[in-house]
């Protein structure tokens, strides 16, 4: 009888440059994983990372290895900016299903004593504000949904306290802590430690620093019995901060200054939808969205219609403080349709997780004001709602910016540029609608909706939503 000689080969665990390096032999060499896996075990994996990797440039190969890492304790703002990267999986604390009123908060490294005080005195407030919100709301919740007959009494009071969490979340401010658990490969993390390092946030630098030392050390948490190696050892001695997109962002900056008039006000939906027409207009209003508080719909206009050679400039603008080896601005990418949403921090943070997409952020702002949930009138909230959110806006006011950012409530409504093809956004808009999620991306998913409608009918009307009438709230 012949054994057949098995196709399918499982590899144990092990630090993720050995992996990587195992995987990169195997690939060119013409023996069994099994050898190149031995291989390994003989042979130093920091020369072959530094050489091939670090020196020679094969990106590729430290796509090979995966690290997990959690971050404990970091404000929800260094969260967002530790989650803005297209190639990441994870999971954060979720604002609709925890308490995070015995939380604390973070404060910001970047205030003295003085202004720390009185950004502390802020933000406990705000935590007052939002325990009162959440109670007062399960009051209110249980009064107008009574308990199904059907539905055990445990399953109810869960999902009214969810429910409540929706409404209270509005008032969690950017300081309070979470935790965020990634996956990443090593050539992530590597760019996510550089740009980390070079942010205007003193708390996500610290971070960037403290990550690469971990990548030099042992892991904390394993399984008895597994190898306890440095996991990434060779990734710790190249994470320099990579000045090129601030740079590049400040020459957008004073180009925008120079020729381009304020943004214009008028009314703004939710969701507008830009049907993008050429790569290098879609490329320049994208960059000047990214420095400037203009909706995508008119700069796009109005890029549109300048000569291709002022186009170029905001290009090379961008391009000018590049090196050899920094990557494109995330906003050269793009796919045809551009969804502009003016929505609360909050929904963004939801809506952030998908990746199979191009974002682009404005800067933190409190120019937009605030998103107010309908059911903080009909439970008669409004005064310590609106109080507890005017109190924040005047704290920062008299607060470094950086700084004060860690005060916007996830009321906070900001501009998130979305640029997708249609399958995407026919996913998000399936997905986001349904009758289990936050009312605050329901109504944007609806928004995606209907504003295919309007720019392409027949792909409008293959995309299924649910309307935000349409509730169910007692289903999770």
């Amino acid at each position: 009888m012949i054994t057949a000689v098995p196709r399918v080969i499982s590899v144990g665990p092990m630090p993720p440059e050995k992996l990587a390096y195992a995987l990169a032999r195997y690939s060119r060499s013409p023996d069994s994983i099994r050898e190149s896996v031995k291989w390994v075990v003989d042979h130093d994996s920091s020369k072959f990372f530094d050489s091939f990797y670090f020196q020679y440039g094969h990106a590729s190969i430290a796509d090979l290895g995966h690290l997990a890492l959690c971050f404990e304790g970091v404000s929800e703002l260094v969260a967002m900016e530790l989650e803005d990267e297209q190639l990441w999986d994870g999971q954060a604390r979720s604002s609709r299903y925890q308490n995070f009123s015995l939380s604390g908060f973070v404060t910001p490294p970047e205030l003295d004593a003085g202004a720390a005080q009185a950004y502390q005195e802020t933000a406990g407030w705000m935590l007052g504000a939002y325990r009162e919100i959440h109670s007062k709301m399960v009051e209110h919740l249980r009064e107008k949904l009574p308990r199904p007959e059907a539905m055990k009494a445990d399953a109810y009071e869960r999902n009214i306290a969810a429910r409540a969490f929706d409404v209270a979340r509005y008032l969690l401010v950017l300081g309070v802590p979470t935790g965020v658990g990634q996956v990443t490969s090593i050539r992530t993390l590597e760019r996510q430690i550089r740009r980390w390092k070079a942010s205007e946030y003193a708390e996500l630098r610290e971070l960037g620093a403290e990550t690469a030392a971990v990548c030099s050390a042992p892991p904390e948490c394993t399984l008895p019995g597994q190898p306890v190696e440095a996991l990434a050892p060779t990734l710790a001695k190249y994470v320099d901060a990579d000045p090129y997109p601030g740079m590049a962002r400040a020459a957008l900056k004073e180009w925008a200054r120079a020729n381009l008039a304020e943004a214009p006000e008028r009314p703004a939906g939710l969701v507008e939808l830009t049907k993008t027409r050429e790569t290098v207009a879609e490329i320049a209003a994208t960059l000047l969205y990214s420095v400037t508080e203009w909706p995508f719909a008119e700069l796009h206009e109005l890029v549109s219609g300048w000569s291709r050679a002022r186009q170029m400039e905001v290009l090379e603008a961008a391009l000018g403080p590049r090196g050899k080896r920094d990557e494109l601005l995330r906003e050269f990418r793009g796919g045809p349709y551009a969804f502009d949403f003016l929505v609360d921090l909050g929904a963004y943070r939801d809506m952030h997780r998908h990746r199979r997409c191009y974002q682009t952020r404005q800067a933190h702002t409190w120019k937009h004001g605030f998103a107010k949930p309908a059911a903080i009138d009909e439970a008669g909230l409004d005064a310590v709602y609106s109080g507890a959110l005017e109190a924040a806006r005047m704290a920062a006011a008299a607060m470094p910016e950086a700084a004060a950012h860690y005060l916007l409530p996830f009321a906070a409504r900001g501009r998130y540029l979305f640029k997708m093809d249609f399958a995407e956004a026919e996913y998000i808009a399936k997905l986001r609608s349904g009758v289990k999620g936050h009312f605050s991306y329901r109504e944007v998913a609806w928004g995606m909706k209907t504003e295919m409608d309007r720019v392409e009918p027949e792909l409008g009307r293959l995309m299924e939503a649910t309307p935000p009438w349409v509730e169910d709230p007692l289903v999770r």
